[in-house]
């Protein structure tokens, strides 16, 4: 029997590591070979592979039909990003099996990926997965199967004019307790730029006055969300990737953050141009204000797999103009203490509510304030004009005039 003689059938992909998959880039060559070892002589059909790649969302929701009565609705959805098929040993002509003998053999194969591909992903309620399979017929017996994914990962470059632009806003909340007016607390806050990569460190320049009769306490974090899409349906998931806690503030006081500084640990890159799976971040800069809820001010984030040119901005920070590689992809470090949960940092009354940035005209006239005078002094001024005559040439090469003429 070909169960007996079958020793090993498995596929290698060139590049791959041994306890980690394969990377490759939208449009690049995936090549590998179908590994099969028999210890005997051993008569087979054929040899077919097929590589794959889509997205997959699902999850289900309980609802309540009555007192007694309640059902479970199911959402799902898949998006196919790759289909590859080849035949790697056909059967003769004449129908019967081919004959192979004892030993290893292999059977190598190269195809394309597309152009357009979305970054491998691991969600709760989805995933993006690419993977190769490949299956042994034989005559008078089951089919003999191996799998082999692979990672993809999709460039985003954040040498661009928009993830190079400043991100900035402001917010304020009127503090109450019993119908009674505490005071009022704002926040402001800036990021020299929009896209980062993992291992950077953002700094945070922001202005936190609390005019309340109570101390209050500041917070950053970066919040990954992912958003899954079925039916018309959403279904999000927000988590805490790192936060950083500042000083108390007393009553009256106002609290400066000059550039404080909060790094990025190996996460994964965003997802924006799936239709039914998205992986967004945004920095969220929060001050806890007792016996009322949280003033939450957000920024977007994007982050990417290309880092910062070190002469990509002239605004840009010295701190994130390091070269990072993609750890990520491997097993992310232990961290010294875990990040708090999504509800530490955002009430429930507050993560109900839309989480886009304010708009310029909700703010009125909060941007003109004396922050964003306070801010301009941490930009890079441009250097002075050009000039082929120096205006000032130096003393000693000026001929001296003679007093006779």
């Amino acid at each position: 029997m070909i169960f007996d003689r079958l020793k090993r059938f498995s596929i290698v992909l060139e590049g791959a590591e041994r306890d980690s998959p394969a990377a490759f880039s939208p449009g690049q060559a995936v090549s590998g070979r179908v590994v099969l070892e028999l210890a005997a002589a051993a008569r087979l059909g054929a040899l077919r592979l097929r590589a794959m790649g889509a997205a997959r969302v699902h999850w289900t929701e309980s609802r309540s039909a009555g007192s007694s009565t309640a059902y479970t609705q199911s959402y799902s959805d898949q998006v196919e990003f790759l289909s590859h098929r080849d035949t790697l040993l056909a059967p003769p002509d004449n129908g019967e099996a081919t004959v192979l003998q004892a030993g290893r053999h292999e059977f190598p194969f190269t195809f394309q990926l597309p152009e357009t591909l979305v970054t491998s992903f691991e969600g709760k309620h989805g995933s993006v997965r690419y993977w190769v399979k490949a299956k042994l017929h034989r005559p008078w017996a089951t089919v003999k199967k191996a799998k082999k994914e692979f990672t993809v990962i999709e460039p985003i470059d954040i040498n661009t004019p928009t993830l190079l632009a400043p991100q900035a806003g402001a917010k304020e909340k009127l503090a109450r307790a019993w119908y009674c007016n505490r005071g009022q607390v704002s926040v402001t806050a800036k990021i020299d730029r929009k896209g980062y990569t993992p291992g950077e460190v953002i700094p945070i320049f922001a202005e936190i006055d609390n005019c309340t009769s109570r101390a209050v306490v500041p917070k950053a974090a970066i919040i990954q969300t992912q958003t899954f899409v079925a039916r018309g349906t959403r279904k999000q998931k927000r988590s805490v990737v790192t936060s950083i806690t500042g000083d108390s503030i007393p009553a009256g006081k106002r609290e400066v953050w000059h550039g404080r500084a909060l790094k990025i640990p190996p996460v994964g890159p965003s997802i924006l141009q799936c239709r039914i799976l998205q992986v967004e971040y945004s920095l969220k800069v929060c001050v806890d204000i007792p016996g009322t809820s949280k003033l939450l001010l957000e920024l977007p984030l994007v982050i990417g797999t290309i880092p910062l040119h070190p002469f990509g901005s002239r605004t840009s920070s010295v701190s994130s103009q390091y070269s990072v590689n993609l750890d990520w992809l491997s097993t992310i470090p232990e961290q010294p203490e875990a990040p708090p949960e999504y509800s530490a940092v955002v009430s429930s009354p507050e993560a109900e509510q839309g989480l886009a940035p304010p708009c310029r005209s909700e703010l009125g006239d909060i941007l003109e304030g004396p922050f964003f005078a306070y801010i301009q002094e941490f930009r890079f001024r441009p250097p002075p004009l050009y000039s082929e005559v120096d205006p000032n040439p130096p003393v000693g090469t000026i001929r001296p005039r003679c007093m006779t003429c």
